[in-house]
């Protein structure tokens, strides 16, 4: 492992950054600036909430439109060209004064963050490694859970000290002076060292280089839609709805904060292991566990009343998100190839994108219909065991068309 680590340190560490800086256009971390943004703009809550997923289905939207370019432009313009326009988006945060341009800001932090940037990184590593690539997809998916585990600290303090425009000020600094000229470090010699295009890359079933219309006509598209979207969307809610968790349960979020560095150690370790059995016994054979998980942290949800509980919930809701990074980025490049795989991972990702655009709006109208989050946590977990016998379909009729 650690000569895997030097050998490809300048390609895993342009992963791990990439996902690592998606965060700034993450949902969590865009909520630690809620309260401050909506007083600023005399927003209620679902005014908030509204303009929030609207601009991020608008997000996806373009990433549909434009997710392709991982495939047509090199990753050495593409990503740095990214990073600049992720900063833009915070200045606008930054010096946006109406709510047209907060959400013009909200859009491209969308856009940027949770779309183009993961999509490059997933797509990079589903390109540029074949035999090692549950190893590469699981380090490079490492970046979510550090930045769940190392930022929002520091930007409590930073919102504090600066105001929340200045924070975002910070952010594009970041961006600008950090993370683009890193990038154009990193990227500044070709991964396939001739320079050649990826056309003779890792094909997909039937020895095909799939394209965005043959994956749409396919069956097994619709057939992993519900699994794909299942895991960001209940990730979405339940962080999404910790403080009304918390009132309900009468805990306080100082008691349930040890869970979020439990979360963030458990999902690190269940990406590595993913990506150590994706190597080992393919990718497929781990979808019929994928959910499991994540529907038993649900079931849980609804009866828990100590604190503790908490953290359980959340490490085992863990395994699920940990794995998930892992499973898909090795799923995708395995069954569809690798030529037309920018355009169709941007797919994919779009629709991770509306699941955590939908997610909350949809359990906060049930909460104002009296059905409490963690009531609503039975339904949820009932919804993942009920994928379970599709996820055992897809594996076994995906290894027989494999088979041919």
């Amino acid at each position: 492992m650690l000569g895997f680590l030097s050998q490809n340190r300048r390609w895993l560490g342009t992963g791990l950054l990439l996902t690592f800086a998606s965060a700034f256009g993450q949902t969590w971390f865009i909520s630690l600036f809620a309260g401050e943004i909506k007083s600023s703009y005399g927003l209620t809550d679902g005014q908030w909430g509204g303009l929030y997923t609207v601009a991020t289905l608008g997000s996806a939207l373009i990433l549909v439109l434009r997710g392709s370019l991982a495939d047509t432009m090199p990753l050495s313009r593409l990503a740095p060209l990214i990073a600049l326009m992720f900063a833009v988006a915070a200045l606008v945060m930054s010096f946006g004064n109406s709510v047209i341009w907060l959400g013009i800001g909200v859009f491209l932090l969308r856009f940027c963050g949770q779309g183009m940037f993961t999509h490059i990184a997933m797509t990079a590593m589903g390109r540029w490694f074949v035999a090692t690539r549950g190893r590469a997809v699981s380090i490079t998916a490492l970046g979510f859970p550090l930045g769940e585990a190392l930022l929002p600290f520091p930007t409590v303090l930073m919102i504090a000290a600066l105001g929340w425009r200045g924070g975002w000020l910070v952010v594009a600094g970041a961006l600008v002076l950090v993370v683009a000229p890193a990038l154009f470090l990193l990227l500044r010699a070709d991964r396939d060292p001739a320079g050649r295009p990826m056309s003779s890359g890792s094909p997909g079933l039937y020895g095909r280089h799939w394209n965005r219309r043959e994956v749409l006509g396919h069956w097994l598209f619709p057939a992993i839609v519900p699994i794909l979207l299942t895991p960001g969307f209940i990730g979405t809610v339940v962080f999404f709805h910790q403080v009304h968790v918390a009132e309900v349960k009468g805990w306080t979020l100082a008691e349930m904060a040890p869970a979020y560095p439990v979360y963030a150690a458990v999902s690190v370790c269940a990406a590595l292991m993913t990506g150590f059995l994706v190597d080992r016994i393919g990718a497929v054979k781990l979808l019929p566990v994928l959910l499991i998980p994540l529907g038993v942290a649900m079931l849980l949800l609804g009866s828990v009343t100590a604190v503790w509980g908490w953290i359980g919930i959340l490490a085992i809701m863990a395994m699920t998100q940990g794995m998930a990074g892992s499973f898909w980025g090795a799923f995708l490049p395995s069954v569809y190839g690798t030529d037309n795989l920018g355009s169709v991972r941007a797919i994919t990702v779009a629709i991770g994108v509306v699941s955590t655009a939908i997610g909350p709006g949809l359990t906060g109208l049930a909460i104002d219909w009296g059905v409490d989050f963690p009531d609503q946590g039975l339904a949820l977990g009932l919804w993942c065991f009920a994928l379970f016998p599709l996820c055992l379909f897809v594996r076994l009729k995906v290894e027989r068309e494999a088979r041919g």
